[in-house]
């Protein structure tokens, strides 16, 4: 697959002038590289990079907190409006 890399200009330089040590093309070597960092188990630390935040909570004009709903609820409010 055919993709477009935009690459600091002397990050360029030292991954031509590896590929030309190497004696690979600068696409078989970035390919070697993203494989490797592709196979490496993921750390505790970037997990938990991952992880979300909660949602802030919503709050009225008065000040008190609105309560936190779930999809399962939201379906059954509209249906509730929906019924005749």
């Amino acid at each position: 697959m055919r993709t477009t890399l935009d690459l600091p200009d002397p990050l360029f330089r030292e991954l031509k002038t590896e590929s030309a040590r190497r004696g690979l093309k600068l696409k078989e070597l970035l390919a070697t590289f993203v494989e490797a960092g592709l196979q490496q188990p993921s750390t505790d630390s970037s997990e938990a990079a991952r992880k979300r935040s909660p949602l802030p909570a919503a709050r009225r004009a008065s000040g008190s907190t609105i309560p936190a709903i779930d999809n399962q609820e939201i379906a059954r409010i509209f249906d509730e409006e929906d019924a005749p």
